[in-house]
């Protein structure tokens, strides 16, 4: 069947309709979006990179990651150049650098990843890390955005449980939308406490790298023994488990990063899978939770 069959199309954003997870202020999202680290910086791949962008959004994978780290801009650039009518199906997030985050800083970055991005908003603006500016200091930046409409919701990135909890016991900070960390099978450090804590909270998680970044972890991913039998089971391939995995529960976004069409098409189709108990338990085995506080992954 053709990549770009219609009723193939429809299928795949019906699942993706019925997979979704509900922010704060009770905005629907798919659990699987598109994550852009380290696209736009080649030029020979730019056409592909934009074609498989737009062909995600298609299949309802509408949330779109970015940041101004990401090849200096030349990611957002890309992902303006996706976005090219199609600005109002998409839900846009990106980032901004924590020496951006002051009052002195934050607008300029806002402005300036608006620009980049052809938008005159972000749907989700991120804190991409924490650094030394004062939380109170970049909220506030952030709820000036937000009222001045540049932005329609803020969140944080890589922040682990106790920053989340400082976070909330900061002036405003309970207006915070989901924080962005690294979180697949092979690095499963957030399900000790930080998982919990945002479950406890109603806060979505947003997994980056959510098939791991390549290496010999993926590689490991993919030649498990346990993963190669459920995909065996499901009649899918083994990343696609992975997938299914990481927004088992209703409360993840996952945002893995697809160049090939054939790879937007897999990480839209995962969004089918429902896997058991019994095939989580087996997974757990092999891949297990921790029973102690691990230091957050961050690549």
């Amino acid at each position: 069947m053709s990549l770009h069959d219609d009723d193939k199309k429809l299928k795949i954003k019906h699942s993706l309709e019925k997979r979704v997870v509900t922010l704060p202020d009770g905005t629907f999202l798919p659990s699987i979006g598109q994550g852009t680290w380290y696209m736009g910086e080649n030029p020979e791949s730019k056409n592909k990179e934009i074609k498989a962008l737009q062909l995600g959004i298609e299949l309802g994978m509408k949330v779109i990651d970015t940041a101004e780290m990401y090849g200096n801009g030349d990611s957002e650039r890309l992902v303006g150049e996706a976005l090219k009518a199609r600005r109002d199906k998409v839900f846009l997030v990106s980032k901004v650098y924590p020496h951006h985050s002051g009052l002195d800083m934050i607008e300029r970055a806002c402005e300036n990843s608006l620009k980049r991005l052809g938008t005159d908003h972000l749907d989700l603006y991120l804190l991409h890390w924490r650094g030394r500016v004062p939380l109170a200091e970049t909220i506030e930046g952030m709820e000036r955005l937000r009222k001045d409409g540049k932005i329609l919701r803020w969140g944080v990135s890589n922040f682990d449980t106790d920053d989340m909890k400082e976070l909330m016991e900061t002036d405003g900070g309970k207006k915070c939308m989901t924080n962005q960390v690294l979180y697949h099978l092979g690095s499963r450090g957030i399900d000790y406490d930080l998982l919990p804590w945002h479950q406890e909270h109603n806060l979505p998680i947003m997994a980056y790298s959510p098939l791991a970044q390549g290496g010999s972890l993926r590689r490991q991913l993919l030649s498990d023994p346990t993963i190669l039998e459920i995909s065996e089971k499901y009649n899918v391939q083994p990343l696609q488990i992975v997938l299914a995995w990481t927004i088992r529960s209703n409360n993840v976004i996952a945002i893995p990063k697809a160049v090939q069409e054939e790879h937007v098409l897999a990480n839209a189709q995962a969004a089918a899978i429902q896997l058991t108990r019994e095939d989580l338990n087996k997974l757990d085995e092999v891949f297990p939770k921790p029973v102690r506080k691990m230091p957050l992954d961050i690549i």
